[in-house]
């Protein structure tokens, strides 16, 4: 574990120093979906699971839902690493002030500073802590993980589809989010180990 954070936190600060360089403005014109129109509504859609509301309003209800089923400890804790993890977030845009890219039109309306995307790092952290919070058993568990994984990868990604955000920005979410969320999880006695190998009988015959 601690190697997998310093690895993170790494991730992390590669995308901050070098972010906004060639090698990214290259991979953000190489990635903007605003030549195809079928392409740009998908991601206008996918990007909307990581949007603020959605999120907050999900989190919440998973919370009361998990209350009700008397799981104190375990609502407390979804509520605590998603609302510090969004807080973090917006103190790391307002640190390192970087500005959105302005090489393509942007498909959708943003208002805040670039780095980290918080729509990458929210949706990690919202979704993994969820997948490992829910009592769903060890083959729910196994699936739920890697469901919560391609969808904050698909959130991320349209964000430059949608030309706002960064690719260094998007890896950079999905880097904190992800350290906060292990590191939380960690020292609050839940880990993600067990829900990443196949469940038994999972494995081809």
């Amino acid at each position: 574990m601690p190697a997998a954070l310093a690895g993170l936190a790494l991730a992390w600060g590669v995308m901050l120093v070098f972010g906004g360089m060639e090698f990214d403005r290259g991979l953000l014109v190489l990635g903007y979906a605003g030549g195809a129109p079928w392409l740009s509504g998908a991601a206008r859609i996918v990007t909307r699971l990581g949007d603020g509301p959605v999120l907050i309003g999900f989190t919440l209800a998973i919370a009361i839902w998990l209350a009700w089923r008397r799981d104190w400890r375990d609502a407390v804790v979804l509520v605590a690493i998603t609302l510090s993890g969004r807080l973090l977030v917006e103190l790391q845009k307002a640190w390192t002030a970087r500005l959105r890219p302005d090489a393509n039109e942007h498909l959708v309306q943003v208002s805040n500073l670039s780095f980290p995307s918080g729509h990458a790092a929210n949706t990690t952290i919202v979704l993994l802590t969820l997948a490992v919070l829910l009592p769903v058993g060890e083959r729910g568990r196994f699936f739920a993980i890697w469901l919560a994984v391609l969808l904050a990868l698909l959130v991320g990604v349209s964000r430059v589809m949608l030309g706002v955000h960064w690719p260094s920005d998007v890896i950079g979410g999905w880097s904190f989010g992800l350290f906060w969320t292990l590191l939380l999880l960690r020292l609050t006695g839940h880990t993600i180990d067990d829900g990443t190998s196949p469940p038994p009988g999972f494995a081809p015959r």
